[in-house]
């Protein structure tokens, strides 16, 4: 392995030294996530549809092009923490959320094809403190 400094990895990559430690934590990855959709809060992002009817396997599998998991997909910071891919199961893994915490933020059964990015990052809020719930839910859709 062949030793680098900074600027030198900065000529040939997209250096992000804060990546491993501003968000470490599951809340720090939400809260980001959030902030990420707030940037353009009127954006329509494509639900996927049915990810309660689905097998896990194919739930795991299930992406939708423009989803609010692109829009975490498409950080390089969460790139490099080592999100994956723009898939169901990896946003689930990545993010440490629960299919049901999951399903609120991407699911058509709610809004239907597609979803402005606020009521997404409301959702994603939501999921930082679960008891919050239906609270921080209004909370996030009124405020913003």
């Amino acid at each position: 392995m062949k030793h680098q400094t900074v600027d030198q990895l900065n000529a040939v990559a997209d250096v992000h030294a804060e990546a491993t430690v501003l968000f470490a934590s599951r809340g720090q990855r939400l809260e980001r996530w959030a902030q990420l959709l707030d940037q353009d809060p009127g954006r329509r992002l494509t639900a996927l549809a049915g990810t309660e009817y689905a097998t896990p396997e194919v739930r795991e599998k299930m992406r939708a092009a423009g989803s609010p998991i692109t829009v975490a997909f498409d950080d390089p910071i969460f790139r490099a923490q080592g999100l994956r891919d723009d898939t169901y199961g990896e946003a689930k893994r990545f993010f440490e959320m629960s299919d049901w915490q999951l399903h609120e933020v991407v699911c058509h059964c709610h809004v239907g094809a597609n979803l402005p990015a606020r009521w997404a990052a409301s959702r994603v809020r939501a999921a930082i403190s679960p008891g919050a719930g239906i609270f921080a839910w209004l909370r996030g859709v009124f405020m913003h």
